[in-house]
């Protein structure tokens, strides 16, 4: 009897990344996609029916929040590994994706061998991270008992780089709020936290440095 396949979910609303994807994992003899999802919502509903063995998710999906998905991943399906792959650079995202409850963390623009190499290091029980963020990871454990600095950036909440993020991106409140699930109140909210944090006078300065800052995580 044939030994049963790794089943893997995918989570990006891109069809022609989804594509790309579910053709590099079904040419693997152990792996096989057995289900796609668009959005947060659709995902979740995937995984209420059936049980795949890992989810790979973009943070960047166009309705609802990667990071929040996969805290909700994490909390409602904790036997479902989560490895992210995204465009945003991972020195920004990786620790928090790790910490929401992510295992690997691949970017778009990494060789499709570092991808089957992720996926094979979250099935052995590893982090299927890169060198550089496997090196950042220990220099923090090490270095955990002693302060380190911090950018401004760093110091926001996942929701409030969401945020951040999408306002980078050229949304308004009203399609950030639509886009996150969230009044547009509590956007307000987390746009003046975030000027507070970052140190920025009004809208205008917010909305630069998050044009400038979203360029700049980008590949």
């Amino acid at each position: 009897m044939p030994e049963e396949k790794f089943k893997i979910l995918l989570v990006d609303d891109h069809p022609l990344v989804r594509e790309w994807l579910a053709s590099l994992i079904n040419q693997q003899p152990d792996l096989v996609v057995c289900g796609e999802a668009e959005s947060a919502a659709e995902a979740l509903r995937y995984l209420g029916a059936h049980s795949p063995d890992l989810a790979i998710v973009d943070l960047s999906l166009k309705e609802g929040s990667g990071l929040e998905l996969i805290k909700t991943i994490k909390a409602n399906y904790p036997y479902v590994a989560i490895i992210v792959l995204s465009m945003h650079d991972e020195k920004h995202y990786a620790e928090r994706a790790i910490r929401a409850g992510a295992r690997g963390y691949v970017m778009k623009r990494e060789t499709t061998k570092k991808i089957i190499a992720a996926i094979d290091q979250v099935r052995t029980g590893k982090l299927g991270v890169s060198e550089e963020v496997s090196t950042l990871f220990a220099e923090r454990f090490v270095d955990n008992n002693r302060a380190r600095s911090r950018t401004a950036v760093e110091e926001l909440s996942d929701r409030e780089l969401e945020v951040f993020r999408l306002l980078g991106q050229g949304l308004d409140t009203r399609s950030v709020a639509n886009t996150l699930h969230i009044s547009i109140k509590t956007v307000q909210a987390y746009c003046a936290r975030i000027k507070d944090k970052l140190k920025l006078a009004n809208a205008t300065e917010l909305l630069r440095e998050a044009v400038r800052w979203n360029d700049s995580s980008a590949f």
